[in-house]
């Protein structure tokens, strides 16, 4: 027999950044220097992350293009490795992301590349609790996930392999 679901995704939309709390503002202007940072003259995209771990410890990191693709890596996945390789057994509390282009402004936030949500979603599960993402955009919108489970349901981790 056939059955017919539906997923529905929770999430917080808010229309401007002074709707954050004082600590996700600081995580958004961290997020927004590292975008400054960005080294992107092939595709004029340019994206930065904060994140923020449970001791309060804060890493940011941007995309870094290269002409050999793929040689680069996006901002998402710089800052989580470098707060991994920092603290290895602290989990993460909040990653907040923003993004902008040389020839247009993004009036809604960037979501994170399939592989940004696959690390989000096994570092998340190593952890064994979720952690929050701030997706902003550069006009003021942003959406708030609970979990990075929200980003990439059907999650694939390493207990699948040894299934």
């Amino acid at each position: 027999m056939k059955k017919i679901k539906q997923l529905e995704i929770p999430y917080t939309e808010l229309e401007t950044r002074t709707d954050l709390s004082p600590e996700d503002e600081k995580l958004l202007s961290l997020a927004e220097a590292a975008r400054s940072r960005s080294y992107s003259p092939y595709s004029g995209f340019s994206v930065g992350a904060s994140v923020l771990l449970d001791n309060g410890e804060v890493f940011t990191g941007s995309n870094q293009e290269n002409s050999s693709f793929p040689a680069g890596i996006c901002a998402e996945r710089a800052a989580i490795f470098a707060a991994r390789s920092a603290y290895p057994d602290v989990p993460l509390k909040t990653v907040c992301i923003t993004a902008s282009g040389s020839i247009y402004v993004k009036e809604n936030p960037v979501t994170p590349c399939g592989i940004c949500r696959q690390v989000f979603s096994e570092y998340e599960h190593e952890q064994k609790q979720p952690f929050r993402i701030i997706l902003a955009s550069e006009k003021g919108k942003l959406l708030i996930y609970d979990s990075a489970e929200y980003l990439l349901p059907f999650s694939f981790y390493s207990d699948h392999l040894n299934d």
